[in-house]
């Protein structure tokens, strides 16, 4: 496959900074909206209603659409063109943020932020390819250089930048203002992207899209993630059960429509001969419970700071804080040398790091108590940051090791989809133990802080059967609170305790409401504090069956530059899924661009050098807040 490339055509392309600028502000709109509807949901749940499963659906639905769409986005830029392609992904991706901004009811918003996640992987797989073809071989490096600080830069300020959109409330705005800001920024990508985008063109046949394998894939994922999410709050019918069985047979129907097609020489969305290596499957394994670990966690711990806690979004985007900075430092530790000389020991480190970090949380949580503070927080959460970076830097390249040149396009698509679906899979999972297990944390908190109540009561002179209905109803009431389906409702258990703790106050002073109330908000803190902890165990041992699975991956990473002076011809050439963490899209040319800042650490230039190869990718979602997605 030959791509009229600017670079190598004859002088270097005259716009080549002002087209990396364009594919840069397309990324860091993604990446913004994969990470702030974490810090968003409690606030986004509190106006437009929703239950613990809207918070879970924003992230999910998101990802979800992400990983079905990335491979098959990225071969759409190889059939028409990376330039038309790109653009129709801005469009949309922007029509879709003003539609969230719109969205009066959780289907709405969930259906629009699923268009987002679409449109993403149209959009995505297209911008390093651009890099790529418009850049001289000598200035690939400077390029990619600046492409991974920016992103890491990005992800550390995005939670931030949305905590204090939502807390400046402009123009009335509150939370609406986190996809309303992509408004301005798609206008001037998609400005940019007509004005400086090269047009590009694919001279071999073009290949077929394999349309049923995108739909098999996305369906047997929807019958995981939907009946897991959705089970919990409708009591997991059988139905739950039977789509989850469902899903492991659309999944065998994959496989083998996938293998028919290949063995016809057409063009499978997934390359069936890549699941015949130990490593690669490996990885994939590994990477599934490595994202379903930290997108989950990052997900449950923004709720247990907003809701459990009471923070503000900004306080809650500052707390993450520490674990984007480590994050950071893992990749700068990575990247000077480590992971190069200690391989797959590098992802074990930092899988150790992380689950470290993870149980030092737990740890901080149950001694701090109800008076946990940010600061309180630092330590762990800089550690689980440290291996969260350390664990990436390496980690794609050398499950791509012994991937044949063929196969790389649709390895490092399909890894790249997993890692998506890994997040998807994480919010459903992690957060239906946590919301499983909440509400009766929270009743056991009352419980435990009814002897003080008493007391209280009884000081004020309240009969002791009085004091029995007001201390089971508030039993009740919080249990239904904690556990509702919309928060703005009050549940009918509440109604009943606020009728008992009006006539009490009336009989005996205003000192009963508010020990009553005073009870109600600690035995809240005490039990998120509680569901959070439990529910810390779950991410542990995901990271512990991580760190087992890990062994199967070789132990050194893959030696790019052995690839770039090959024709990598057949099906794989653009597949567009060389960009993992939903910020790829490397073109897989005819050889000359082959790999360019493909993955961390280094990549290959055109001439088949090693460059620096910060793609970014996995800075996405998952280095400070969540994922997302991409």
């Amino acid at each position: 496959m030959t791509w009229n490339n600017p670079a190598t055509a004859g002088p270097p392309y005259r716009w080549r900074w002002a087209a990396f600028a364009v594919v840069l502000l397309a990324s860091v709109m993604d990446l913004l909206d994969s990470l702030v509807t974490n810090i968003a949901g409690p606030t986004i749940r509190a106006d437009i209603g929703g239950g613990p499963a809207l918070i879970q659906w924003l992230g999910a639905g998101y990802t979800l659409a992400m990983a079905a769409g990335l491979i098959t986005g990225g071969r759409l830029g190889d059939i028409y063109g990376r330039k038309p392609v790109f653009i129709v992904g801005v469009i949309g991706f922007t029509v879709a943020s003003v539609l969230c901004a719109s969205s009066f009811s959780p289907g709405m918003l969930i259906g629009c932020r699923v268009a987002q996640g679409l449109f993403g992987a149209v959009m995505l797989p297209q911008g390093l390819g651009v890099i790529k073809a418009v850049f001289p071989p000598q200035e690939l490096a400077k390029a990619f250089g600046a492409y991974g600080p920016a992103m890491g830069f990005s992800t550390v300020l995005g939670p931030v930048i949305a905590g204090t959109l939502i807390d400046a409330n402009l123009f009335g705005s509150s939370w609406r203002m986190i996809f309303l800001i992509n408004l301005p920024l798609g206008l001037v990508a998609l400005v940019g992207a007509i004005k400086y985008l090269p047009s590009d063109r694919d001279e071999r046949a073009p290949i077929k899209l394999d349309l049923l394998g995108t739909v098999l894939a996305s369906s047997a994922a929807l019958l995981v993630v939907y009946p897991v999410v959705q089970g919990r709050s409708l009591g997991w019918p059988a139905w739950t059960f039977v789509m989850i069985a469902a899903s492991v047979v659309v999944f065998g129907i994959f496989g083998w429509v996938e293998t028919r097609i290949h063995n016809r020489g057409g063009d499978p969305l997934v390359v069936p001969t890549l699941f015949r290596k130990r490593a690669f499957t490996g990885g994939l394994f590994t990477g599934l419970a490595f994202f379903t670990a930290i997108v989950g966690f990052s997900l449950v711990f923004t709720v247990f700071v907003q809701i459990g806690l009471g923070y503000s979004p900004l306080k809650a985007g500052l707390t993450t804080l520490p674990q984007a900075v480590g994050s950071v430092v893992g990749f700068i530790a990575a990247g000077a040398g480590l992971a190069a000389k200690l391989g797959r020991r590098m992802l074990h480190l930092g899988l150790v790091s992380m689950t470290a970090g993870v149980i030092g949380t737990f740890l901080t949580i149950h001694y701090a108590g109800t008076g946990l503070t940010p600061y309180d927080l630092i330590p762990s959460l800089l550690f689980t940051g440290i291996g969260l970076g350390m664990f990436l830097a390496p980690f794609f390249d050398i499950v791509l090791a012994g991937v044949e040149a063929g196969e790389y396009g649709s390895a490092s698509g399909t890894l790249n989809a997993v890692q998506q679906f890994a997040g998807a899979l994480g919010i459903a999972v992690v957060g239906t133990v946590f919301f499983g297990v909440l509400g009766g944390h929270v009743a056991s908190a009352v419980d435990s802080h009814a002897p003080a109540l008493r007391t209280q009561l009884s000081v004020a002179g309240v009969s002791s059967a009085d004091q029995d209905t007001i201390l089971a109803n508030l039993h009740t009431c919080e249990q239904d609170r904690a556990t509702a389906s919309d928060p703005a409702a009050v549940p009918a258990s509440c109604a009943v305790l606020n009728t008992a703790v009006g006539k009490a106050s009336a009989e005996h002073g205003p000192e009963v409401g508010q020990a009553v109330g005073t009870t109600a908000v600690k035995a809240a803190k005490a039990g998120f504090s509680s569901a959070v902890q439990e529910t810390i165990w779950t991410v542990v041992g995901l990271l512990a069956a991580a760190f087992v699975l890990g062994f199967a991956l070789p132990m050194k990473a893959a030696q790019q530059g052995d690839w770039a002076n090959q024709d990598w011809g057949g099906q794989d050439d653009g597949d567009g899924g060389a960009g993992w963490g939903g910020q790829g899209g490397g073109d897989g040319a005819d050889g000359e661009n082959a790999g360019a800042g493909a993955g961390t650490g280094t990549g290959t230039g055109a001439d088949g050098k090693a460059v620096p190869g910060q793609s970014a990718n996995e800075w996405q979602q998952y280095s400070g807040t969540q994922n997302t997605a991409d």
